[in-house]
C-alpha cells in the first residue's frame, strides 16, 4: 500500500473537514466492498500455503508423525494438526 498526499487528491473544502476530525493523523480508508481483494490474491503466498498444506498431509498420509512434521516445516505441533485435519476434511 502507497500513500497518497490528501492535497493532490482531495478537494480543499473535504480536506478541511476532514482536518477537523484528524489533523495531522493517519487515516486508513478502507476499499469499498466491491473493490476488495481476498487475501493472498495479489501475490503467490496463497498458493504457496496451499501446496505446502498438501506437502504435510502427503507426508502425514505417508506416516511422518507429527514430531516428524513440526520439525521438518518448523511450524507447531498444533499447526500440523490443523492442517492436517483441513486437508483431511477437503479430500
Amino acid at each position: 500500500m502507497s500513500y497518497k498526499k490528501a492535497k493532490h487528491i482531495l478537494p480543499d473544502e473535504l480536506l478541511e473537514l476532514i482536518q477537523e476530525y484528524v489533523d495531522g493523523e493517519y487515516i486508513y480508508i478502507p476499499r469499498k466492498a466491491e473493490y476488495k481483494k481476498s487475501w493472498g490474491s495479489s501475490t503467490a503466498t496463497r498458493k504457496e500455503m496451499d501446496v505446502r498444506n498438501a506437502n504435510i498431509y502427503n507426508d502425514y498420509l505417508s506416516g511422518m508423525n507429527t514430531a516428524t512434521l513440526v520439525e521438518k516445516y518448523y511450524l507447531s505441533s498444533k499447526s500440523i494438526q490443523r492442517i492436517v485435519l483441513k486437508e483431511k476434511r477437503r479430500k
